[in-house]
Order: structure tokens, then sequence, then C-alpha cells
């Protein structure tokens, strides 16, 4: 990237975890009637690789958090697009999946 283009992502990512509350209220009403707002912890980018592909992927923003009313934790994974890519439904699949690994 050359010094006069702009980091769009970085920025993005940057604005999503300074308004995380925000977008959830204004994207998301339901889940943020649900979620417990004081403790967000915002992950390190988590890696995936795609073994069978040979592909490596990275997880833009994952959030752990809590529900008001239920124990345990919850992660709220948020993955900006900004192009059209067939088969995302199928790479979140597989993005969900390896959170169990």
């Amino acid at each position: 990237m050359n010094p006069s283009q702009i980091d769009h992502d970085r920025l993005f990512k940057e604005l999503l975890e300074t308004f995380f509350t925000e977008f959830m209220e204004l994207f998301f009403p339901e889940a943020y009637r649900t979620i417990e707002f004081t403790n967000l912890k915002f992950l390190q980018q988590e890696v995936f690789t795609d073994v069978t592909a040979g592909e490596r992927h990275e997880a833009d923003i994952i959030v752990e958090t809590r529900l008001k009313k239920a124990p345990g934790l919850i992660l709220v994974r948020v993955e900006p697009q900004a192009y059209v890519q067939k088969d995302f439904n199928e790479s979140m699949v597989i993005y969900f999946s390896r959170f169990y690994e």
C-alpha cells in the first residue's frame, strides 16, 4: 500500500471497536437488547487455516461478552466485506466451526 492510499479495513475495524455498542443497536437491535455491554473484550485477530484448500483466513473482529440474563460467554464475530464472495456463507460456517478446535 502506498502512502497516499487509505487503509479502509483498519479504519473500519477501529470504528467498529470504538462504536461497537452503537453498531449493534443500529444493525442488530434484537441482539443488542440481550447483550451485556459492560464487559466487552476484543480478542486478538484469529487465524483459521483451511487444510483441505490450503487457504489461510483471518477473522476481522471477535468480541467476547455475556448475555444479560444467561450464564456463560458469547462471541460476536463481525466480518466486514467490501466485495462479493460467491461462497461467503460457506466461509462463515467454516469460521464458526473453527471456534471449536
